[in-house]
């Protein structure tokens, strides 16, 4: 019996992102229409009416700059072109698509990834270009009819192209959660796959181990999630086996994916590039970013994340998992970095006080860290009330829901409400001497139970309103209890 063949699979994306303009790419209309009802964010431009013009949105160019400088694209164009994609389809009225075809603004950009083994894989990124939107259609099974919404039409959009470098469903899940990151820190996109700000179609194809041809592919639409796409490129690698082992050729699809029954249907045999009969936009010029136009597009590039990573390991001391958890999102890295400069201690302490309740504010208000009303000047007051011992931690972290609410600083509210740490010997003395007189039994258990102590830390806390110095509480405790 001869053995099974082995065989990998090889995957490339085109991925659409829609970029947070306040407007469409080539109108005025906004952008971002999501939750509108159908067809009232249009205007004659974006719907192809006759004799109307585009006017290119500069904000989509700087946006797109600034992408294609993130992803190392080695050529940004000095000069790029837009083109007419020809198609008819109902959702897309004027029966083409303003898009870029051989003059991109970005070519031969990559992205590294890393692997939840440790390894890392770099993704080439064979171009990108801008271009707009199509609209929507969707099915009325009630009256038997397929509608058609415009809002969509004419929404900027960065199509990404990558070359086939991926190997499975992980890498590619891999890839979208890195990008995603990026154009969030980037501010160029809210990549929300939910709302389509971020839309991915995967090609797959399949090969006998150790070939190096790339054979035909099929290319899976309409996956609105990172974990949609994972499970429909394993379905379709699966399903290139079975055909393969089965003898029969794989067909070069455009497949559908079906989010409810989690299962691939052909739409419609793959299309070629000259299906489209690519040429010129006659309507508009050529996008001209000479290096003048390229720094000042720039000029509002953040420090990019595996950078800021770097730097807070480097100038912060801080360790890989701290690092990494504060540069999740830019705002909680801003954040972090406004209140170490003014705690001015220890980077490690802000940082522990940012991850353990700056975090769980933000998940307990369902929040961004930037809308939680206790600024980093206000969390640093904190920290350094704790840190000189005016407070205790439990104090403090007490405090910062009235600190939201009010506005005031931490130490206004510390002397207003008499929230000083009690930490005088005769002081906690007398606390403790009332917690073990009205506690016999327990002082009774403590001597075959000497783990006990806590407890009475507690209760001693408790009855200070936590406003004792809980170490100096343990050690009278102890040596009242030793008695």
């Amino acid at each position: 019996m001869s053995a099974t063949p082995q065989y990998e699979t090889i995957i490339g994306l085109e991925i659409h992102i829609q970029l947070n303009t306040q407007s469409k790419v080539f109108c005025a209309c906004p952008a971002d229409s999501w939750g509108q009802p159908p067809n009232t964010n249009i205007c004659p431009v974006c719907t192809g009416q006759p004799g109307v013009l585009p006017v290119l949105n500069e904000a989509v160019v700087a946006k797109a700059v600034r992408l294609a400088t993130a992803v190392n694209c080695a050529e940004i164009q000095t000069r790029s072109f837009f083109d007419r994609k020809n198609y008819f389809y109902p959702d897309l009225p004027k029966g083409y698509q303003i898009t870029q075809y051989d003059e991109p603004i970005g070519r031969a950009g990559w992205l590294e990834i890393a692997m939840p083994d440790g390894a890392t894989r770099r993704l080439t990124i064979h171009k990108m270009h801008m271009e707009e939107d199509a609209g929507k259609t969707k099915n009325d099974a009630g009256r038997g009819a397929r509608l058609i919404d415009m809002n969509r039409c004419g929404v900027p959009l960065i199509e990404m192209v990558t070359a086939p470098d991926l190997r499975s469903a992980d890498e590619a899940a891999q890839f979208l959660m890195k990008l995603r990151h990026l154009l969030r820190w980037l501010d160029v996109s809210e990549a929300n796959m939910e709302r389509a700000h971020l839309r991915c179609d995967a090609n797959v194809s399949i090969r006998a181990a150790g070939e190096t041809k790339l054979n035909k592919k099929t290319e899976i639409k309409n996956v609105n999630s990172i974990e949609a796409v994972r499970t429909a490129i394993e379905a379709e690698a699966a399903r290139q086996m079975a055909e393969v082992g089965a003898g029969r050729p794989v067909e070069a699809w455009t497949l559908d994916w079906d989010e409810e029954t989690q299962t691939l249907r052909k739409m419609r045999s793959k299309e070629t590039e000259a299906d489209y009969r690519y040429f010129r936009e006659p309507d508009l010029l050529a996008v001209v970013v000479d290096e003048a136009a390229r720094a000042r597009l720039l000029a509002a590039m953040p420090e990019l994340p595996e950078a800021r990573r770097a730097r807070l390991r480097r100038d912060h001391r801080l360790p890989a998992y701290d690092a990494g958890l504060l540069t999740e999102e830019r705002a909680l890295a801003d954040y972090y970095e406004a209140a170490v400069a003014a705690f001015g201690g220890e980077p490690k302490v802000m940082a522990n006080w940012v991850q353990n309740e700056i975090l769980r504010l933000a998940r307990e208000q369902n929040a961004p860290v930037s809308a939680l009303g206790l600024t980093p000047e206000h969390l640093a007051e904190l920290a350094t009330l704790v840190e000189s011992k005016a407070i205790t931690r439990q104090t403090a972290v007490g405090l910062m829901p009235k600190v939201m609410e009010s506005g005031q600083a931490p130490r206004a509210l510390v002397a207003a409400e008499g929230l000083g740490q009690i930490s005088g010997d005769e002081a906690l003395r007398d606390l403790a001497r009332q917690v073990l007189a009205e506690n016999p039994k327990e002082v009774e258990a403590y001597r075959a139970k000497p783990t006990l102590l806590k407890w009475f830390v507690g209760q001693v806390m408790r009855k200070s309103k936590g406003k004792a110095n809980a170490p100096a509480v343990e050690a009278i405790l102890a040596e009242l209890l030793a008695e």
